[in-house]
């Protein structure tokens, strides 16, 4: 039996393999490749393919045929793979190639408040691409911090971060530093800086529940914390492909409410990003990549969640 510490430094040395070599694959096999993994886990249902039609099942609602939940996953897996492909490219990405096939909208209205010295938490679901997303405002000259969860293992998670830093982000993981993460966050926001949050799944067990296509889910407190501790703006943001472009639009700045204690206030701005989420998910249903347990009744089922 392969020993946990040999075992983890095959994981590793696979996923850096793996960025060595698509990088210099032509595109066309390189895409046709990962399209072909997409296909053999959707078959086989290996992975998260389980819960991921568990949570698109709530997306096309009771009346939906098992024909077309099947066929609806297999697209999300393929978008999924597509995500990972331009993963591994990024690195090696031409700028010009980032910038000149990103269609978006809002970024204006956002970068407007980082001008006027306000910080804004950016919160997006795990649709389409989030870290072209990052790469390209980057490159558009604005740096952002974003936080990472703790991969195992340990190798496998410093060479995430490193290829997000070399793109030009500062990367904070979610435990395990040696620096208190929330406070460096806040500090960045009050500050005028860009706070960038996946926000469409509660890691920390101390989420806020919302109502998410008309089911109970969970979904994280952080990003309404703090923009509500700092003053920042939260502004939702989605993202999805565009045939072989991207698609990203900053969404409408959802402000605290007036009234209500902190507690309330935080629930109902995670409510009206929810509905943000919902809406967009809606309209690029194969773009969302929740392989993850959202929704109430299925974090119940898991020993020790709910």
């Amino acid at each position: 039996m392969m020993r946990p510490a040999t075992k983890d430094s095959a994981v590793t040395a696979a996923y850096s393999l793996g960025w060595a070599l698509v990088r210099h694959l032509p595109e066309r096999l390189g895409r046709w490749a990962f399209t072909r993994i997409a296909d053999h886990a959707w078959r086989r249902r290996l992975g998260g393919v389980r819960q991921l039609e568990a949570n698109l099942r709530r997306l096309l609602g009771p009346d939906a045929t098992p024909a077309q939940l099947r066929a609806l996953s297999r697209a999300s897996m393929r978008s999924y793979l597509r995500y990972w492909y331009e993963l591994f490219r990024l690195p090696a990405m031409d700028p010009h190639h980032i910038l000149d096939r990103t269609r978006s909208s809002g970024i204006e209205d956002l970068q407007a408040r980082l001008r006027q010295g306000r910080g804004v938490v950016a919160a997006l679901p795990h649709m389409g691409n989030w870290d072209h997303a990052g790469a390209w405002i980057t490159l558009r000259g604005t740096p952002l911090t974003t936080v990472a969860e703790r991969l195992r293992p340990e190798g496998l998670f410093r060479r995430f971060t490193a290829v997000r830093e070399n793109l030009g982000m500062e990367v904070l993981p979610l435990t395990g530093g040696t620096a208190n993460t929330v406070g460096t966050l806040a500090r960045r926001l009050r500050s005028g800086g860009l706070v960038c949050l996946l926000a469409d799944r509660d890691l920390t067990a101390q989420g806020v529940d919302v109502v998410f296509f008309g089911e109970p889910a969970r979904m994280p407190a952080g990003p309404a914390a703090l923009a509500l501790t700092t003053g920042a703006a939260l502004m939702p943001v989605s993202l999805w492909f565009d045939g072989s472009c991207w698609g990203i639009r900053v969404h409408e700045e959802i402000a605290p409410p007036s009234h209500g204690d902190r507690a309330a206030r935080i629930r109902a701005m995670t409510q009206e990003m929810a509905h943000v989420f919902e809406k967009e998910i809606a309209q690029h249903p194969e773009d969302w990549h929740m392989m993850q347990p959202v929704f109430t009744a299925d974090l119940a089922a898991r020993p020790g969640e709910g």
